[in-house]
């Protein structure tokens, strides 16, 4: 019992962009309309009895939403007052007139790590971090995993309106 593969490959011939397609028979799709086959589907012994063992559909409607707090898993609703309530908080300390120490805003702290690529002493780094009010340790411990990108002003290059350098 070996098996036998074709010797040709069989292709259908191409007959053109504007020959017929070959018309598929439409399968019943919902209907407006009470029609013989949903009587029929009506009248499925089995289904009956399925719904007569199930009985009438029992509502409550006495509930009341449950909400605790400091759950691990939140639901959108929650995350969505949280972020709203962050943002709130960082705006109402950004417009106070004393800012609050060890907090900088992402523009700002670009650039304190332009600055920082120009000191050579300690003492001028305590210095740029008094200025922007943080905590020398927090700014080093920041420093350990941010930087900015530098450009060397030999490596620019100036592109005109026309797109030539």
């Amino acid at each position: 019992a070996t098996r036998s593969l074709p010797k040709r490959v069989t292709t259908t011939p191409w007959s053109g962009a504007r020959a017929p397609r070959p018309v598929d028979p439409l399968k019943e799709a919902a209907s407006e309309t009470k029609n013989d086959v949903i009587d029929q589907d009506s009248r499925d012994p089995q289904f009956l009895s399925k719904l007569n063992q199930l009985g009438p559909v029992r509502v409550d409607h006495h509930m009341q939403t449950i909400r605790t707090v400091g759950t691990t898993t939140s639901g959108p609703a929650e995350l969505a007052n949280q972020m709203f309530n962050s943002r709130s908080r960082s705006e109402n300390e950004a417009a106070a007139q004393n800012p609050t120490q060890n907090r900088i805003h992402a523009s700002q702290l670009s650039r304190l790590f332009d600055e920082r690529k120009s000191i050579r002493t300690r003492r001028e780094m305590e210095f740029l971090a008094a200025r922007y009010g943080l905590d020398l340790e927090k700014l080093d411990a920041i420093a350990e995993f941010l930087s900015t990108p530098s450009v060397h002003d030999n490596s620019a290059v100036q592109i005109g309106k026309d797109g030539e350098e």
